[in-house]
């Protein structure tokens, strides 16, 4: 079986080593020549995911169609701003019954799309699987252990992702609900930045663990306003997600947060990253999707007015803890 990963940042980059070393014949797409020829080089990928060595049998391409074409399963991991334009691009090259599989986290800026409605707006596939979950490009290349869910409409379709992924390492749990699935995964990023803007502020253990508790309570409040299950966000892509990000070392998100919380500008902490802090852009896209729906998320608002609106964090966390006093169920 031919697998095709179109984006070869670190996440794209371990899932397809993971596969690769499965025994399956991987091909990864990379936008950026210096990944091709690290990865097929020197079998690593220097810019993205350094220090791990790959599968030798792993092999990236600068052309996108020599990756989509004739694959069995072709999953999509760029970033949440870019991934309907790769998906419209590898349109014409997707085979009809090819399993499509998005593992990319967020909601689009402009349409406020999830990522499987975007590829599938974009591919016309019905077979598009979301995975997602608590997992570290870093730790999957490390090959320590991971669990995720894979989450499609129709379960033969998440059974097929759950038997492609499942290794001694990699434990895949199957699930219905995409639309949980998906905003889990990219909610949790906002969760992220929040906590991490108190660690900045050195607001202790107790705030980080309301920030935590109630950005969980707005994920699944928007959730369910969208078609989701409650239930969904006490599961791998919600809790699990959410838990890790929020606390792990590791999370890009939270330590965006840190550095706001510190005292840094939005603009400063991004001018010195290479890589994507989804958090950012889910702020926008989670405040806007929130608003169409009428559902209230304060830690959002919060998030959203320190980074785009000038609002000191230690002010954003004293407008919080001044909300209106209300029961913790809604």
């Amino acid at each position: 079986m031919r697998c095709g990963v179109v984006g070869a940042g670190a996440w794209g980059t371990a899932l397809a080593d993971l596969l690769a070393r499965s025994g399956y014949e991987v091909r990864l797409w990379a936008r950026e020549p210096d990944v091709v020829e690290s990865v097929n080089g020197t079998h690593e990928n220097a810019r993205f995911l350094a220090g791990h060595v790959l599968d030798r049998a792993l092999e990236a391409y600068g052309d996108l169609n020599d990756v989509v074409a004739n694959s069995s399963v072709v999953l999509f991991a760029p970033p949440s701003f870019a991934l309907r334009e790769v998906a419209r691009a590898s349109a014409a090259s997707l085979a009809p019954d090819a399993l499509v599989i998005v593992a990319s986290k967020g909601i689009e800026s402009e349409s406020l799309a999830l990522m499987n409605e975007a590829i599938e707006q974009e591919t016309g596939s019905d077979r598009v699987v979301a995975l997602s979950g608590p997992s570290f490009a870093t730790e999957v290349a490390t090959r320590l252990p991971t669990a995720v869910v894979v989450a499609a409409r129709d379960m033969n379709d998440a059974v097929e992702a759950q038997r492609l992924f499942a290794s001694e390492t990699f434990r895949t749990y199957t699930h219905e609900d995409v639309t949980g699935v998906e905003l889990g995964g990219a909610l949790k990023n906002v969760m992220a930045v929040a906590t991490g803007i108190t660690d900045g502020l050195r607001l202790g253990n107790n705030a980080r663990a309301a920030l935590i508790t109630r950005g969980l309570a707005e994920m699944t409040r928007l959730g369910v306003a969208r078609g989701a299950k409650a239930s969904t966000f006490a599961g791998l892509a919600g809790l699990g997600d959410l838990v890790l990000t929020c606390t792990g070392a590791l999370s890009r998100n939270r330590s965006l947060g840190v550095e706001i919380g510190e005292g840094r500008t939005l603009d400063e902490v991004l001018a010195g990253r290479e890589t994507v802090a989804e958090g950012v852009i889910t702020t926008r896209s989670a405040r806007d999707l929130a608003a169409s729906v009428g559902v209230g998320m304060p830690i959002v608002e919060s998030v959203y007015s320190v980074l785009f609106e000038g609002v000191p964090p230690r002010d954003a966390i004293a407008a919080l803890m001044a909300r209106e006093l209300r029961a913790e169920e809604d």
